[in-house]
């Protein structure tokens, strides 16, 4: 009897866990920044929304590009 597990299926869990990781870290770091300089509150919460959609943004393209050159089939150069 062969054992099987489904751990090869969980890429996914790893690619969301480190991509919020990433998203939470370089947005606090962000709002850190803008806070240090004393700006007002209306400035830190466009600097935040400006980090997280931008983040997103870039999070996102890099999936898209990651997965779809792994269905691209090799071809000879």
């Amino acid at each position: 009897m062969k054992e099987t597990h489904k751990i090869k299926n969980i890429g996914w869990l790893r690619a969301a866990v480190l991509g919020a990781n990433d998203g939470i870290v370089s947005t606090a770091s962000l709002v850190i920044g803008v806070a240090a300089v004393h700006a007002t509150h209306s400035s830190v919460l466009v600097a935040a929304i400006a980090g997280l959609v931008s983040g997103s943004m870039s999070m996102a393209t890099g999936e898209y590009v990651s997965v779809s050159s792994l269905r691209t089939p090799n071809r000879p150069r």
